[in-house]
């Protein structure tokens, strides 16, 4: 069912909605920017219309509402505790499509991952319903349609902005008395058909090419480039790296709380362990750890797609210019270079 709603009526609209949600959407933080006069667009609680910005790319992802940066876990005495408390009302979300499908792989990831659901991402996951916000262009460092993440039916609500009105599709029940007094319209919300870059993902089907490329000495290109600011990580919407702290106040050494920060692979101190020892060493490492990740491990473990869903957001958010998406078809070169058995440029 769709219906339009003139723009000076939205916001009636989402005072209803706020009876029972928390609303979310890409907002502008003036002067918040990574340089000197510029805007940080992120995600954060919304409570009109002008609030929300449909017609630029957010520079972080809405993982953060469902996957808080710092989230406290539980708070301890010292003989006992009590878990942390989540607010009342249920979340919705304006999202693209493929953060939709980025949110699905933190769903396995979180729910799906060794048989033990992470109860702290599952009671805020739980209260979430998506609104579909049309994205029929995409930007420039998107390359979704490669990873098919273009499209999703995973929404609740569909919104497409125009200068005086908003065409909205209601694909949930619970939605429609709402809207029963507005103007009915036959509105599908579109997808995005094609991205100016486009990405090929390598087929890496054996573990002795696994090994060859492992050993490729494109990965030593990233020990010169790389500053191993986790820049890329904290901007991507299926990254899920975590480190738990404990906290202990200072007026009372005995009291304190658990919290669980959000964290890198990409850090040079990630893989560090007790007596010093690190997996990883080289930003070089870490580099060919992450897109393993993304374009490789996480498909071959659980069976379905590939962990990136092309958003872009990483490329945008580098310091260094480093694109990922450059990275993963140089990957895709040099792997059909190895197959078709002229080698790779392989580090002996």
């Amino acid at each position: 069912m769709g219906y339009l709603i003139e723009n000076k009526d939205f916001d009636n609209i989402l005072n209803l909605l706020k009876k029972d949600y928390k609303i979310y959407a890409p907002k502008r933080f003036e002067k918040r920017g990574r340089y000197s006069d510029t805007d940080l667009i992120r995600y954060d609680e919304i409570k009109s219309l002008k609030d929300i910005v449909y017609d630029e790319k957010s520079d972080f992802s809405p993982k953060e509402v469902i996957y808080p940066i710092t989230q406290a876990l539980f708070y301890f005495t010292e003989d006992e505790y009590r878990e942390s408390k989540v607010f009342d009302k249920k979340i919705l979300l304006f999202v693209r499509a493929c953060d939709i499908n980025g949110i699905k792989r933190l769903d396995t990831i979180f729910l799906q991952n060794g048989g033990t659901e992470d109860i702290y991402y599952k009671r805020l996951r739980e209260k979430v319903k998506f609104v579909l916000m049309e994205c029929k262009d995409g930007w420039d460092t998107c390359f979704c349609v490669s990873m098919n993440s273009n499209k999703t039916d995973d929404y609740s609500l569909a919104v497409r902005f125009n200068d005086d009105n908003i065409m909205i599709e209601v694909k949930d029940d619970e939605f429609l008395d709402i809207f029963k007094d507005k103007e009915e319209i036959d509105f599908k919300p579109e997808f995005v058909k094609s991205n100016p870059k486009v990405v090929h993902v390598p087929e890496i089907d054996n573990t002795e090419l696994l090994k060859k490329v492992y050993d490729l000495d494109m990965w030593e290109s990233f020990n010169s480039r790389c500053i191993s600011c986790g820049a890329c990580t904290a901007a991507c919407i299926t990254c899920s790296c975590f480190n738990t702290v404990d906290l202990i106040y200072s007026e009372n050494a005995n009291v304190g709380e658990r919290r669980r920060v959000q964290a890198s692979c990409m850090h040079k101190d990630f893989t560090e362990m007790a007596g010093g020892h690190v997996f990883r060493k080289t930003a070089g490492e870490r580099m060919r750890f992450r897109t393993l990740h993304k374009v490789y491990d996480y498909k071959a473990r659980f069976k379905t797609e590939n962990m990136c869903v092309g958003c872009g957001r990483c490329d945008e958010r580098c310091p260094e210019l480093i694109s990922f998406s450059t990275t993963i078809n140089r990957l895709y070169d040099e792997v059909e270079k190895l197959k078709s058995g002229k080698g790779g440029s392989i580090n002996e």
